[in-house]
């Protein structure tokens, strides 16, 4: 079985491809231009990871993306995991170019590629009521949150993935689950990418339990929800977020 991920080279989808791979599952993973970390990536994980440069929000990013994969083996996954933040700041501060940009990865993308699974899956018959294909959706507990001053236009995609991950599971049940995990605060390098190396540990003082998340933990989440152990679940948005 092959899994697409998309935003695999680094921080949250790394830690999602290691996974994967360590339950024998192929993943052919996105990165943007991340060359250097998608080839130590593969290199570490091995010949079930196949990295490919491709940006998600091109305009023939989901038929490519899924072709190169279905070279692969049969795809059962898919996870939207690329993901882009503006610099940390009020909306006001936002260029035009920068507010496309975030609509464009974050929701624009995934309701691309969803669509293309869909329609590359519908003949796929569901077993018993059971279903062996799954798409889970990386969100971000700032579509609760807001991030007000900090990333609103970011915290509104995630929430319009998170309705977005109920709808399209009441639409494509029995045959696909559609599901998202909310990751809180994580550790990664999209802090720095945003301007703001130390945020995560500025903003642990208000999580619950007192430290920001690891990617290895919302990998396990993700693994999961894809996995036969979840077969019962979808339209479902898992917090993994300290308590938040």
């Amino acid at each position: 079985m092959i899994v697409i991920v998309t935003g695999g080279s680094r921080g949250i989808g790394s830690s999602i491809v290691e996974r994967l791979c360590a339950d024998g599952v192929g993943v052919l993973f996105t990165h943007s231009g991340s060359d250097e970390e998608a080839a130590e990536l593969a290199g570490r994980v091995g010949p079930l990871a196949h990295p490919v440069r491709l940006d998600v929000a091109g305009d023939d990013a989901p038929g490519r993306l899924f072709d190169l994969a279905e070279s692969l083996g049969d795809v059962t996954g898919l996870v939207n995991n690329a993901g882009v933040t503006s610099r940390i700041g009020p909306l006001t501060a936002l260029r035009d170019e920068e507010l496309r940009r975030v609509v464009d990865v974050n929701l624009v993308a995934p309701l691309r590629l969803c669509r293309e699974a869909a329609r590359r899956w519908a003949d796929r018959p569901s077993k018993a009521g059971k279903s062996d294909r799954s798409i889970v959706t990386v969100s971000s507990v700032a579509a609760r949150t807001g991030s007000p001053g900090e990333y609103v236009a970011y915290a509104a995609t995630k929430a319009a993935v998170e309705t977005m991950t109920v709808g399209l599971a009441k639409e494509l049940a029995p045959g696909v689950r559609v599901n998202a995990v909310s990751p809180g605060t994580i550790e990664t390098s999209i802090h720095a990418r945003a301007g703001e190396p130390g945020r995560a540990w500025r903003v642990a003082e208000r999580i619950p339990m007192g430290r920001p998340g690891k990617p290895e933990e919302i990998a396990e989440a993700v693994a999961w929800l894809l996995s036969d152990k979840a077969s019962y679940v979808t339209g479902a948005v898992l917090n993994v977020a300290g308590g938040l």
